[in-house]
């Protein structure tokens, strides 16, 4: 029974010896390639540069890959993505590289546009880019494996200033020591209007929103006043100054809205409007508020609207009173026979001349008449329920009714 049990051993062991044989022939391994192909990033971190947005910011580089025989044919795919998104095909940038290639550059522009509309990465988060090429081949009696590198890239955006404010002040060697805070226009929400008395210097224009305080700055990047016209603007980190040369009241008005500033020196000094008529003599009137008067009043007392003269521009009336109803808007509150001579602000006349009533439109700017004829005076808007601002526009002679 031994003698049995050792013979069953030994064949047993012998066959498990023959098995790893035939095993160790049946399996062989791909022999190992040597990959030649390196990757490299101009460098490991970059910030993106707001000022040359179209200029390269990073360069990746790499080494050709291994050589092989005529009959294979090799070709560089390259693509870009950020850390996380594995390099998909609703998030990667993919590049099929030219012949004898061996580089792919990208521009700020392009990376804080993919970040912000490709990425969906949060606006001013730093972020990572990963950056990858394939060498593979085609053709050729055999199976090649491609050569694979992946590099990463740390990235600080461009920081987008949000065109918004809090506050928004006037600083600089021009206005003095203290800087001054500049109101909201009650014509215009989003626009900020001051009239101050500047030196020759500098004038700054600091924004302050959500805790952070940015700069108006020239698009142009040009610090030479543009007398009385409007210029696009943008918000910047850095301080930014126009040149003031000459001493003397400034109008100053950023608009928020339009992405535009205007600054009036005294030579281009807005002046409010004039008109002139006849009532009991002769009157020349500097239109600095108005008067209601209609059906409004009962054709009585000329209802004083106490109007504020926008520091934007002093042809712009804002009216918050209130009341409405059918009225025309003269420039007296002589309760004398003056009230019905006075030059008024009313409906345009129509094609033929006439006097009309006309009704405003809530958010609708509407075409203001004026005049002293009789058809001018004889015009009237009414004035919608719930209006409760009133503007009026001499300048460009609009009138526009609003519900705040």
């Amino acid at each position: 029974m031994k003698i049995i049990n050792y013979i069953y051993k030994t064949l047993l062991f012998v066959s498990f010896v023959f098995c790893l044989s035939s095993c160790k022939k049946g399996v062989q391994d791909i022999p190992k390639v040597e990959e030649t192909m390196t990757l490299q990033p101009s460098s490991d971190s970059i910030a993106l540069d707001g000022d040359h947005l179209d200029k390269d910011i990073v360069t990746f580089s790499w080494t050709p890959a291994r050589t092989q025989s005529d009959d294979h044919l090799v070709s560089y795919t390259t693509a870009l993505d950020v850390v996380g998104n594995n390099f998909g095909t609703g998030t990667a940038i993919f590049n099929y590289e030219d012949d004898n290639v061996f580089s792919r550059s990208f521009t700020s522009e392009q990376l804080q546009n993919w970040a912000n509309e490709k990425w969906g990465i949060p606006t001013n988060k730093s972020f990572t880019l990963e950056f990858r090429v394939v060498a593979q081949w085609e053709g050729g009696g055999s199976f090649e494996a491609p050569e694979v590198r992946t590099v990463r890239v740390a990235v600080t955006p461009i920081k987008t200033v949000v065109f918004d404010a809090d506050k928004v002040f006037l600083g600089g060697s021009a206005v003095g020591v203290s800087r001054v805070e500049m109101p909201k226009t009650l014509e215009n929400l989003d626009q900020y209007a001051y009239v101050l008395n500047l030196q020759p210097g500098e004038l700054e224009i600091p924004v302050e929103f959500n805790g952070e305080t940015n700069y108006v700055v020239a698009t142009d990047g040009s610090d030479v006043l543009n007398d009385g016209n409007p210029v696009g603007i943008k918000m910047r980190e850095n301080v930014f100054s126009w040149k003031i040369e000459t001493a003397g009241q400034y109008r100053v008005v950023v608009n928020m809205q339009k992405a535009t500033a205007t600054i009036y020196s005294p030579a281009k000094a807005l002046a409010p409007k004039t008109v002139t008529w006849t009532g009991d003599a002769p009157y020349t009137t500097t239109v600095t508020d108005l008067w209601m008067h209609g059906s409004i009043n009962g054709w009585g007392t000329p209802l004083k609207m106490d109007c504020t003269v926008s520091l934007a521009d002093p042809q712009v009336l804002v009216y918050t009173g209130g009341k409405v109803g059918t009225t025309k808007f003269i420039v007296t509150g002589d309760n004398s026979n003056n009230k019905n001579l006075a030059y008024a602000f009313s409906a345009p006349l129509t094609s033929a001349g006439a006097a009309q009533t006309l009704s405003l439109t809530l958010g609708k700017v509407a075409e203001l008449g004026g005049g002293t004829a009789s058809a001018n005076r004889n015009s009237y808007f009414t004035i919608p329920a719930t209006t409760n601002v009133l503007i009026f526009d001499l300048r460009n002679m609009t009138i526009l009714a609003l519900k705040r």
